[in-house]
């Protein structure tokens, strides 16, 4: 809201910025067409959401060292309150540095469908050594289901298939998380 500073006639300052997110959740690297779709963004607005973003990766995005689920819950923890579940896919250098963070699929109140393919997309074209996922859970409840326990196996074994192992599966809220294959 602070970026934005005020709405539009139509358009009230918090439903334009729920809007915003909204894109930003699904699309982390929105295009200007996209920003100039919603009503109360207009072309100086959008351009200068996109520098704002533009910053943002720049102080904050690549060479991050992931050394645990500690780091990467630190770098998803925004999602934690969304009412969806959001499944991500944290792309990891050689070094175990982030290269990027995706948006893999946004699903129901309790369930995404999740396959490989849409997972390892971003990885092969990251060039990703290896991947980190995870997905909120808006109940709160860190414990995994047994969807949650066979897609990571399904996802491990298309890893090691590709030759891009599955470092962990997090699951996480706004405050706390659960590893699936580290410690927590």
């Amino acid at each position: 809201m602070l970026i934005l500073g005020r709405g539009s006639r139509t358009n009230r300052l918090q439903p334009l910025a729920k809007s915003l997110l909204t894109i930003l959740d699904r699309n982390r690297t929105p295009s200007m067409e996209q920003l100039l779709e919603l009503d109360g963004i207009h072309t100086a607005r959008a351009a200068m959401i996109l520098a704002a973003l533009e910053l943002g990766r720049r102080r904050h995005q690549s060479g991050i060292r992931i050394r645990g689920p500690e780091d990467a819950f630190e770098l998803i923890r925004y999602l934690g309150d969304r009412n969806q579940e959001h499944f991500l896919c944290l792309t990891l250098n050689g070094a175990g540095e982030l290269i990027e963070r995706h948006t893999v699929t946004v699903g129901l109140v309790n369930r995404t469908l999740i396959h490989p393919r849409e997972v390892f997309a971003p990885a092969l074209k990251d060039r990703a050594a290896s991947v980190l996922v995870a997905h909120n859970h808006p109940s709160g409840n860190l414990e995994p289901s047994s969807e949650d326990i066979q897609i990571t196996r399904r996802l491990q074994d298309s890893g090691e298939l590709l030759g891009i192992p599955v470092l962990d599966h997090i699951i996480f809220h706004r405050t706390d998380f659960r590893s699936l294959l580290g410690s927590s």
